[in-house]
């Protein structure tokens, strides 16, 4: 089985530590790689960065549908940017990591919190919350109000603010799980959890353990309705290499 990994942003670290954590949890017959757009923001942390790397995300899983398909997909992105766009250009599974989070801590917890980067970041997990159907299970989304990068260049400072956070969480939510809210968290988890005293999910792992199910189960991405493939057509400018476009079948 190959699961590959997509960071939706342009930082080589936070791919590292995106592939690494998917290694480390996989299970011993699965491959995973790990890959990053050729352009885009180096970090996400809003709406525009979120739109203008969810076109790096479904021109990744183009690229790989031709040249080394997956058995699976994973947007290693709180966001999820592009996740419902790039169901339509596979076959394949994809998975998208606040999803795979908030169902992972619904089965382990009747309420949980969500402890993110910034502030600003907080409003794009509540309305994930609403779309995916978990607002009613998560009490509250924080933030730690550390930038993404923060993660690689401060890591230890960054830790310590995302410790603090969820124990404020655990202290005053009433909840029996903790959610992740940053792909770059994904190396985290069990430090974190020891300090916090509570369990604590985070979703690129969580996805990677999906991914393993879904094809094991021999389930693929309906191409009924709205997820079948997109209809070829004329594309200018910067992406008219579109134009005609026949995904991988």
């Amino acid at each position: 089985m190959h699961i590959h990994l997509i960071n939706p942003n342009t930082t080589a670290g936070m791919t590292a530590t995106i592939r690494d954590a998917g290694i480390a949890i996989a299970a011993s017959g699965t491959r995973v790689t790990a890959s990053q757009p050729d352009s885009g923001p180096v970090s996400i942390e809003g709406h525009f960065d979120e739109a203008i790397s969810a076109v790096g995300v479904t021109e990744e899983i183009m690229r790989m549908d031709r040249e080394s398909p997956a058995d699976a997909y994973v947007i290693a992105c709180f966001g999820d940017p592009g996740l419902l766009a790039a169901r339509e250009i596979t076959r394949a599974p994809v998975i998208g990591i606040a999803e795979a989070a908030f169902h992972m801590a619904a089965l382990i917890s009747t309420r949980f919190s969500v402890v993110t980067t910034l502030g600003r970041t907080v409003i794009i997990a509540e309305h994930l919350l609403d779309q995916y159907g978990f607002s009613h299970q998560c009490r509250r989304v924080r933030a730690a109000e550390i930038p993404v990068l923060d993660l690689e260049d401060d890591g230890d400072r960054a830790l310590e603010k995302i410790i603090e956070e969820s124990c404020r969480a655990r202290d005053e939510d009433g909840i029996g799980a903790i959610v992740l809210g940053c792909g770059g968290m994904a190396n985290l988890t069990e430090t974190i959890s020891r300090e916090v005293g509570l369990p604590v999910v985070e979703g690129v792992t969580a996805s990677v353990k999906l991914a393993e199910a879904l094809v094991g189960l021999g389930l693929s991405t309906s191409k009924v309705g709205d997820l079948a493939f997109p209809r070829a057509k004329t594309f200018t400018g910067q992406f008219s290499h579109l134009s005609g476009l026949e995904p991988a079948q």
